[in-house]
């Protein structure tokens, strides 16, 4: 009789996210893997709309994944004791890079989806770098292997030019050219096959197996042992290397991020994907494996374990609008958590009471009493629930880091197309800006139109999908802008902010005195140095607030960005001062400071990699030039070759429509946003 899931030991948990480019066979992977474990009864395919984590109609229509959706499993790896999955299925477009951003964010480790016809393409680097920077332990499965042209050789290859990694191949395939048959293991010295219906048998190696795969393996032992202390002893000492014991290297270093254990198979054909389960269980951490998380509190910064019996601190990473309402997506780091309990919202700065607790099988839930430290719940009701914000005991404060989204590339204006959509309108777009944290919506100043802004044209597209869909209100767009910031040129110190209307009644005053500093990384901080107590500590919290309101536009009309702002001094009045005079003031000042040290322009920049036929790379590249481009490098890859570059995204309009004009619709570009570089142009404001 199989255990409860939420009785399974933490050790045994697993939460993991499937990361890919798009089209590497991701969501059929994570299909397969449900089957093979039991949580589906039949697999639904991506190509026909039926796949379990793309439900939402949009996915399903466009046949890609938009939306990070989280599924819980079990399973019981080849000789050993039942785990606990939970798998989250990430986007491959960079449109929506939000979605894998907060999915790394709270997930423990993460399986990177190669194809073994492709090899590492732009947003799988992308996608990696994400995971490193959260120090998410991988493993790689290289998908496809069954394919005319794959290469699991040339994957590994790219995988150390590309991603810099340190791959470890755990086998070989078998087979011949888009002939897969099985897997030669390596760790455990087994032999894999599978019929045509993809069904596993598994044998120890025949002498002859051993005499020609036993190089291999030892090449691998030799390859860990450099990363593995206890293995490099056992080598060195010429003791023999039996499966679990070069399994456990393989765990510990993996978990140190010193390499990455690569399996292959074809997803599809139902091909490796129980090798693929067991390395999940093998070598990815449990929520017990990962390090304390860092948490901000009233008496300082803390450590949290991921212990049941410590502080409650979660973090809301994802919030979604169904049918039947709100839910609040929240990993637990430490503490439990109960229906009936009320918890302190960092962002709102209020207490809450969790009405309902759920496990969220993609688009159905499993109502649930508990969730402890480790687990991904999601919490039903709250209507104004904010990503990124901390949960913690009403008694115990605490803020966690929160979750950054890049910034928003692109902008549409929206019009509703009957006056009396307005109201709905106004409604989907606040709901959608409330679920995705890199969609933002506004108001021309000039014109008073809507104006949103997103990651890309296929992001806002989605969007207005959902509005039409979901809303029922038609709208109409605007042409693409493209959304350039701004960014103070020098610093300056002791300007002045001062409101003070003082004629009688009720007056308010205020004066603020700030150094402003520019930053090469695009952030804002604010810096209290005031002393004495010269500001009471809600009125420097009020300036803080005036502070943020005032970067919504710049001297130029951009928003501005990459800057510190140090409160240096300030003055209060007895009866007139009040928040909102300080949040006036502070604007004011900040206006002044950006007048006086004067705004550069800055504009989103484009990494491309066009895959085109040889014979075309003249025309492509004249074309990139054409746009103010600037080629990185061409790579030949025998009949085609990758091109490189780097274009403003104001150049780039209408570019795919041209590259399949240049090139009779044999080749294809992937655009990824690069980062905000000074603008050669004089733009004017959006």
């Amino acid at each position: 009789m199989n255990t409860p899931l939420n009785r399974l030991s933490v050790d045994r948990w697993r939460n993991l996210g499937i990361i890919a480019h798009v089209d590497a066979g991701k969501t059929t992977l994570t299909e397969r893997l449900l089957w093979k474990t039991g949580a589906i009864h039949r697999t639904g395919e991506v190509h026909e709309g039926a796949a379990t984590t793309d439900f939402d109609p949009i996915e399903r229509r466009r046949g890609i994944t938009i939306g990070a959706a989280a599924v819980q499993a079990r399973w019981t790896p080849h000789d050993g004791a039942e785990h606990r999955l939970t798998v989250i299925d990430t986007p491959g477009h960079i449109d929506f890079a939000i979605e894998v951003e907060r999915s790394l964010r709270v997930l423990d480790g993460a399986v990177a989806v190669f194809s073994g016809v492709d090899g590492v393409q732009p947003q799988s680097e992308t996608v990696w770098r994400q995971a490193r920077r959260h120090g998410v332990p991988l493993i790689a499965f290289v998908n496809k292997m069954d394919r005319v042209g794959a290469s699991l050789e040339r994957t590994l290859g790219q995988m150390r030019d590309k991603l810099d990694a340190v791959p470890w191949a755990l086998g070989e395939t078998v087979g011949e050219e888009s002939e897969l048959r099985g897997w030669i293991d390596y760790v455990a010295r087994a032999s894999l096959s599978w019929d045509e219906q993809g069904a596993l048998s598994r044998r120890e190696w025949t002498e002859q197996e051993a005499q020609a795969f036993e190089p291999a393996r030892q090449r691998l032992v030799e390859a860990v042992a450099d990363h593995d202390d206890a293995l490099a002893l056992a080598f060195l000492e010429g003791r023999a290397v039996d499966a679990e014991l070069l399994k456990s290297a393989l765990r510990r270093a993996t978990l140190a991020g010193a390499g990455t254990p690569v399996l292959a198979g074809s997803a599809f054909k139902n091909k490796g994907v129980e090798a693929l389960l067991d390395a999940i269980v093998d070598y990815l951490p449990s929520p017990l494996d990962r390090p304390a998380v860092l948490a901000q509190s009233e008496r300082g910064e803390v450590e949290l374990a991921p212990d049941a019996e410590g502080p409650l601190a979660g973090l809301v990473f994802k919030i979604v609008h169904q049918e039947h309402g709100a839910l609040s997506f929240v990993r637990l780091y430490s503490g439990t958590l109960r229906v009936g309990d009320t918890v302190w919202a960092s962002r709102r700065e209020k207490a809450l009471r969790v009405g309902r607790l759920q496990v969220v099988q993609a688009d159905r839930g499993q109502d649930v009493d508990v969730a402890r430290a480790g687990e991904i719940v999601a919490i039903a009701g709250w209507k104004d629930a904010v990503s990124g914000e901390t949960l913690s005991g009403v008694g115990a404060r605490l803020a966690l880091d929160s979750i950054q989204a890049q910034p928003a590339v692109l902008s549409w204006r929206l019009t509703a197309a009957k006056s009396s959509d307005l109201i709905r309108l106004g409604q989907g777009l606040a709901s959608l800006a409330q679920q995705d944290p890199s969609f933002r919506v506004g108001t021309d100043a000039d014109t008073g139109e809507t104006l949103v802004w997103g990651m890309g044209e296929l992001h806002l597209e989605v969007m207005v999908d959902r509005l039409r869909e979901l809303w029922n209100v038609e709208v109409r767009t605007g042409s693409p802008r493209v959304a350039y910031q701004e960014t103070p040129s020098r610093a300056v110190r002791g300007v002045e902010g001062k409101l003070s209307k003082q004629t009688g009644g009720s007056g308010q005053f205020a004066r603020v005195v700030i150094d402003v500093t520019p930053r090469e990384d695009g952030q804002f901080e604010f810096v209290d140095r005031s002393v004495g107590g010269v500001i009471p500590r809600n009125f420097v919290g009020a300036t803080e607030k005036g502070l943020r309101a005032a970067l919504a536009e710049g001297p130029q009309g951009f928003p501005v960005v990459g800057l510190t702002v140090a409160l240096t001094d300030g003055e209060t009045h007895a009866v007139d001062s009040s928040e909102l005079a300080f949040q006036r003031a502070a604007a004011e000042a900040l206006k002044a400071a950006l007048a006086q040290a004067g705004t550069t322009v800055l504009e989103p920049v484009m990494a491309l990699v066009v895959d085109t036929p040889a014979a075309n790379v003249g025309d492509v590249v004249g074309d990139l030039q054409r746009r103010s481009g600037r080629v990185l490098s061409i790579e030949d890859k025998g009949g085609r070759s990758d091109v490189a570059a780097r274009a403003p995204l104001a150049q780039l309009s209408g570019y795919t429509t041209a590259l399949r004009s240049l090139t009779q619709g044999r080749a294809s570009a992937s655009v990824v946003f690069d980062g905000y570089e000074v603008a050669r142009g004089l733009p004017k404001a959006a």
